[in-house]
């Protein structure tokens, strides 16, 4: 399969007329061939992908698959996005009463850091609630996401809340800081508040 994204650097995204990135909704399992059609009339594209392993006749076998299956993310200008439209797989541009949305550019950067890093990931059903946190050391530093605990491990989720899609990435809580209070913390906090005078 080819490489996820068309920029100079794998993960690193090169601005074209300062366009922003937006999500495109495409066939499934027409990722690929959608993206390299958008590549061949020169649009800058990226398809992150995860490695997942399924079972194969008599062994186990691992596949790059989309980590946003049916979707890919390209820049271009949103008023001339006719030849987007008409590029082979594509069903539609992501947005509200057929206006394109861009995708926040901080999400899109964090999801290339996360596939340039080579670190293990995976879909993860999308969240908007928990502790906001930052990773302060590694290959994944500076990116901030969400805090979850599953099955003993700690997870950092990202999301794309555009597409209302997350993935998240295995890592050390002690790697992280908390860029919110705990609920913990918000009711400690609460209980102790000094009452208003004159009460």
């Amino acid at each position: 399969m080819k490489p996820a994204s068309n920029s100079p650097l794998p993960g690193l995204s090169r601005v074209e007329g300062n366009y922003p990135w937006f999500a495109v909704q495409v066939r499934t399992r027409r990722e690929a061939s959608a993206a390299e059609h958008l590549a061949g009339k020169g649009y800058e594209w990226f398809l992150p992908l995860y490695k997942s392993r399924k079972p194969w006749s008599d062994r186990i076998k691992e596949f790059e698959t989309p980590l946003f299956p049916g979707y890919l993310f390209c820049r271009f200008n949103p008023q001339d996005r006719l030849p987007i439209l008409k590029t082979p797989g594509v069903i539609q541009v992501v947005g509200y009463n057929r206006v394109p949305v861009p995708v926040d550019e901080q999400e899109i950067a964090a999801i290339q850091t996360l596939v340039a890093s080579g670190i293990p990931n995976q879909p993860w059903p999308f969240l908007s609630v928990g502790d906001k946190v930052r990773i302060e050391s590694g290959p994944l530093r500076g990116l901030e996401g969400i805090l979850t605990d599953f099955k003993g491990n700690h997870r950092l989720v990202l999301s794309v809340s555009l597409l209302q899609r997350s993935v998240a990435v295995e890592i050390d809580s002690a790697f992280v800081t908390s860029l919110t209070p705990s609920r913990a913390s918000r009711a400690q906090r609460a209980a102790f508040r000094p009452a208003p005078a004159g009460i």
